[in-house]
């Protein structure tokens, strides 16, 4: 079945609006981004969802790590008592912060699931790496998961590795887990080194192979470990794990680590749905009013309900 009409119509404008290229070189892509790191307000974004302030309720939480204190937003819908919690971790490759969209697509969740959103804002690359956030977000994911037994731990791209990252710690810490995992398009495998990935990126009109390898040095810190579980958890031992609900398209380049996750689960004990979805985009689930999205919405609420 092809892509959808506004499929297609995104897959071109989006790219376009969010200046997608690859980096002239590593050293030019740092300076830049660093001075955009510069010019950020760190809060949290909610331009693209309507109404928000009458709809949500948001509390700042503060953790600390290695290198200081960071935000972490907690989104509730007004007049509700919550029966679930997503503790989510947004994309960005390691490098950009919130975006409006993900607001946009929690929103939508917390008011589906009537649930409230755990949303941390963690330091980003090159100023920062994993070290500087992973042993607070599993510290925050393990309380939430322990005042609740509904806990689903999430995210996209950069994030949803992160998330798998997360649930890796806290299964081997021992202790309260998620009961679910959600992963929309994940960044599981920061080697690159899947045969697959340069024959995808080719075809990937947002994502580009050489940001994407200076990214993941930058996060995984010096010297650049990319193998190790925190950084590339598609590479770590998988059994153990929470069920779990993964999203990619074949148009997106990191379709070959989710394929590799995929192959490394079912020689696993873990209990991973995964959903590939021929030629769309990366994280194809949050791009708005397109009918792929929609059907991916369907099955997400199945699967957390």
């Amino acid at each position: 079945m092809s892509p959808s009409r506004r499929h297609e119509a995104l897959a071109w404008v989006v790219p376009r609006l969010r200046r997608s290229r690859d980096l002239d070189t590593p050293e030019a892509e740092r300076a830049r981004i660093e001075r955009w790191h510069a010019t950020l307000g760190r809060r949290l974004p909610t331009r693209l969802a309507p109404r928000f302030a009458k709809r949500f309720s948001v509390v700042t939480e503060v953790l600390t790590g290695p290198s200081g204190e960071f935000a972490s937003y907690v989104v509730t819908p007004r007049g509700t008592d919550p029966r679930r919690t997503v503790v989510y971790l947004h994309g960005g490759g390691y490098v950009a912060p919130i975006d409006p969209f993900h607001v946009r697509y929690l929103c939508r969740l917390a008011t589906d699931l009537h649930a409230r959103i755990v949303l941390p804002d963690y330091p980003l690359a090159p100023e920062h790496t994993w070290r500087d956030s992973h042993a607070p977000i599993a510290d925050l994911t393990a309380r939430w998961a322990g005042d609740s037994d509904q806990l689903v731990l999430a995210g996209d791209s950069a994030g949803g590795g992160y998330a798998l990252a997360i649930a890796q710690t806290l299964r081997d810490r021992g202790g309260p887990q998620p009961s679910r995992l959600l992963l929309h398009s994940p960044w599981v495998d920061l080697t690159a080194t899947t045969p697959e990935t340069e024959s995808f990126t080719v075809r990937d009109p947002w994502l580009f192979l050489g940001k994407l390898q200076a990214y993941a040095a930058w996060w995984a810190g010096s010297p650049p470990d990319l193998a190790r579980p925190e950084v590339s958890p598609a590479l770590a031992d998988l059994d153990g794990l929470p069920p779990a609900l993964m999203f990619c398209g074949t148009r997106d380049t990191l379709a070959p680590g989710c394929r590799l996750l995929a192959r490394r689960a079912d020689r696993s004990d873990w209990d991973l749905t995964y959903v590939e979805v021929h030629d769309l985009i990366h994280v194809y689930p949050l791009l708005p009013l397109i009918p792929e999205a929609r059907e991916a919405r369907r099955h997400t609420l199945e699967f957390l309900r």
